[in-house]
């Protein structure tokens, strides 16, 4: 049951950021509007990665972790598809402001179900604290990769060489995820400070540092495609 219950999570993440790319390609199918960044905009677009991750894991060994973000994403995809269709379909608003009552070009004032608005409230508020979590919890899953990789466990360097891949596009687009690194390195430098660290392990974390810094430079597709236009960074 826990591994049905597995694929079908990602079966069902993998059908929702389908839909989401394929209105997407069809709303610039019929206005002509071209993709930013031409094949590299493609793979910079966070529902293509996410769409291509949710695929990964479905045909990968499981890794439980790699659930919690889809679910997280999905409490705030239906909040908000709730609050824009359907609350209005089932009840729709109710008029406060007549058009024309004051002036012949006044437009009509709706006032929203108590409901919409408790899911605004509850999106507005809870949405960055979860982003964070979501960012926090793809770095962990990094983590559990890589020591699976170590032990090599089935598929694992593939599976690392992927998730690498992708957090790296979200470090890229993700304020989040540049936050979260931010913190975690903040973390450490303090805990490798401390009085009495040996200084093999500060010498150990400097590499670690270093090395990360480097691959963060090697792999800015940026600087290797002259005149791509880039999407503004995401904040999820």
């Amino acid at each position: 049951m826990a591994q049905f219950s597995y694929r079908v999570t990602f079966i069902a993440a993998a059908v929702t950021y389908g839909i989401v790319v394929y209105k997407t390609w069809r709303a610039r199918q019929k206005t002509g509007a071209k993709q930013p960044g031409g094949a590299l905009g493609y793979l910079s677009d966070e529902n293509i990665q996410y769409l291509a991750m949710a695929l990964v894991w479905l045909f990968m060994p499981q890794y439980p972790l790699a659930m919690l973000p889809y679910s997280i994403y999905s409490v705030f995809h239906v909040a908000t598809y709730t609050r824009a269709n359907l609350i209005p379909t089932i009840i729709p608003p109710k008029v406060i402001t007549p058009a024309g009552s004051s002036s012949p070009n006044a437009k009509p004032t709706y006032a929203q179900h108590p409901l919409s608005d408790a899911i605004g409230s509850f999106v507005k508020s809870y949405y960055d604290m979860s982003m964070s979590i979501v960012s926090s919890l793809e770095i962990l899953l990094w983590v559990r990769l890589l020591m699976s990789a170590i032990l090599f466990q089935r598929r694992s360097w593939i599976l690392i060489a992927v998730y690498t891949a992708f957090l790296r596009a979200r470090f890229a687009q993700s304020s989040h995820v540049q936050n979260s690194f931010s913190q975690i390195e903040a973390r450490i430098d303090n805990l490798v400070g401390a009085q009495g660290t040996p200084p093999a392990a500060r010498q150990v974390w400097e590499g670690v540092k270093g090395g990360a810094r480097q691959f963060h430079a090697a792999t800015d597709v940026n600087k290797y495609v002259n005149g791509a236009a880039v999407p503004p960074k995401k904040t999820s």
